[in-house]
């Protein structure tokens, strides 16, 4: 029972964070760049841990409960999300995309670092899946098998972000040619607007 909860926790969580999301490329990124790639994987799963630690624990309760908090997420993720997407923008104009490394100063890794939160906790949908969905979710399994359940669903979060950052290696060789980095920065520009708009213009259910 407790392995079947745990697988159940898993499935469910990889099928919602492996969807294409604004986290998802920004980790890729980081890791073609290998700009901090540890520090954003640590931080991106350990945001996600919290959420679905809280949402196993009943805070998803309060996240329904209280939709002014959803919505200064909902306005605060969108502003963070049109100016992510400006920069990929600037970049895909620029053709400032390459596979140098970055520089090793703390201000770099502070910066990732930050950027990695932003995209868990100012994302509403983050709260959505992982405290409510997965919150909710975990109520079919009784004691030891809910927690199993949000187990499971953390394991997915380390396994898909560690994939995905150092993974991305295998992608260097397209990357190597700049042409590659402005296909994808423009990519990620578009992408990052689009979910910024949706946010402006699309409720939160």
């Amino acid at each position: 029972m407790i392995l079947a909860a745990a697988f159940a926790g898993f499935v469910t969580s990889a099928g919602l964070i492996i969807a294409i999301g604004a986290q998802n490329a920004f980790v890729l990124r980081q890791g073609l760049q290998r700009k901090h790639i540890g520090v954003v994987i640590a931080a991106s799963s350990l945001g996600d841990i919290v959420l679905i630690a809280c949402g196993i624990a009943g805070v998803g309760v309060l996240v329904r409960e209280w939709p002014a908090l959803m919505q200064v997420l909902r306005f605060g993720g969108a502003a963070f999300l049109g100016v992510y997407g400006l920069k990929a923008a600037f970049r895909a104009w620029q053709g400032a995309g390459n596979l140098a490394s970055a520089r090793s100063g703390l201000a770099g890794r502070r910066q990732a670092l930050l950027a990695s939160l932003a995209f868990t906790f100012l994302n509403p949908h983050a709260y959505l899946d992982t405290m409510v969905l997965l919150g909710g979710l975990s109520t079919r399994y009784l004691g030891v098998g809910q927690w199993a359940f949000g187990l499971g669903a953390c394991a997915a979060s380390i396994v898909w972000f560690s994939t995905l950052g150092y993974g991305s290696r295998w992608l260097r060789p397209v990357f190597a040619n700049p042409k590659a980095w402005r296909v994808l920065d423009a990519v990620i520009a578009v992408f990052m607007l689009a979910l910024c708009l949706l946010l402006l213009v699309q409720p939160l259910a």
